[in-house]
């Protein structure tokens, strides 16, 4: 009995891996600038408005996007039995590591399967500093088709400028210059065109 558990683990973990490469998100790929976002324009344009996700923290607490606006916003949509997102997982938390004095940087890890007590304890297990939420709402298709790992960063406009489908590096020196860059840009002051 113990042999089939054994044998089936690294089963599972192969057919995860594959199913992230054959969606060309090799997991030790690293998110850059022309790859996981669009460049220096939001992936959301100006004449749309972002939508404004939802999401509880383990208080019951929600938080929406909208109420960000000022900060940037790194959000992962994950779960615990996904060998991708544990894959990477150790990277996000080495990129909170980085910027964890900065208080204009949210990090959101939302467990799409709703456990969060569930979470909360893997990530005390693993010894990662990474707040755990839960969706609180549906999540719009064109940010999210159901595949994890989803990443989506935001800018400080609550403009969606990355998104990453598949496990990705987020220590790498790319991602880390990114969210340089994002963190010093200024916010910009919203000008009401009917005036």
């Amino acid at each position: 009995m113990n042999i089939k558990k054994i044998a089936l683990l690294p089963l599972i973990a192969i057919t995860g891996w594959a199913y992230a490469a054959i969606n060309g998100n090799a997991i030790d790929g690293s998110m850059t600038a022309k790859q996981g976002t669009n460049g220096e324009k939001p992936l959301v344009s100006n004449t749309q408005q972002t939508p404004d996700l939802k999401f509880k923290d383990e208080n019951g607490k929600t938080i929406s996007l909208h109420s960000l606006k000022g900060k940037v916003v790194f959000i992962n949509l994950w779960a615990t039995w996904c060998p991708p997102c544990i894959h990477e997982m150790p990277s996000i938390n080495e990129l909170r590591k980085t910027f964890k004095d900065n208080k204009d940087l949210v990090f959101l890890m939302v467990d799409v399967d709703g456990k969060i007590e569930k979470s909360k304890e893997w990530m005390k297990k693993k010894k990662f500093d990474l707040p755990v939420h839960v969706p609180d709402g549906e999540i719009p298709r064109e940010l999210f088709t159901g595949s994890i790992p989803t990443t989506i960063i935001v800018d400080k406009q609550n403009n969606i400028i990355g998104r990453q489908v598949g496990g990705a590096d987020y220590s790498s020196k790319e991602v880390i210059d990114l969210m340089t860059k994002l963190l010093n840009e200024k916010q910009v002051a919203t000008i009401n065109k009917n005036n």
